[in-house]
C-alpha cells in the first residue's frame, strides 16, 4: 500500500516538474545562440532522467515504456 501511495506521489511531482516546457522556458528567458543550445541540452537531459525515473516507478517495460517516454519527453521539451 505504501508503494502505491509513494508511486502516486512521485508521479504527481514528476508531472509538475516540467509544467512549463523547455522551449517555453527558453523563450521566457529570451535565450539565443549558444546559451539556448546549452539550456535546451541540459533541460532535455533532465527531462529524460525524470521521465525514465517515472517509467521505472510505474514499472513500465517494452512498448508501454517507449510510449510513455515519447509522450513524457514531448511534454517536457515542448515539441
Amino acid at each position: 500500500m505504501k508503494s502505491i501511495i509513494l508511486a502516486a506521489a512521485f508521479s504527481l511531482v514528476a508531472s509538475t516538474a516540467f509544467a512549463a516546457s523547455c522551449k517555453v522556458e527558453a523563450g521566457t528567458k529570451k535565450l539565443v545562440g549558444a546559451a539556448m543550445t546549452s539550456f535546451m541540452t541540459k533541460c532535455e537531459t533532465d527531462a529524460k532522467a525524470a521521465c525514465d525515473k517515472d517509467s521505472t516507478a510505474k514499472k513500465l517495460a517494452g512498448a508501454a515504456k517507449d510510449s510513455h517516454m515519447k509522450k513524457c519527453l514531448s511534454d517536457a521539451v515542448g515539441s
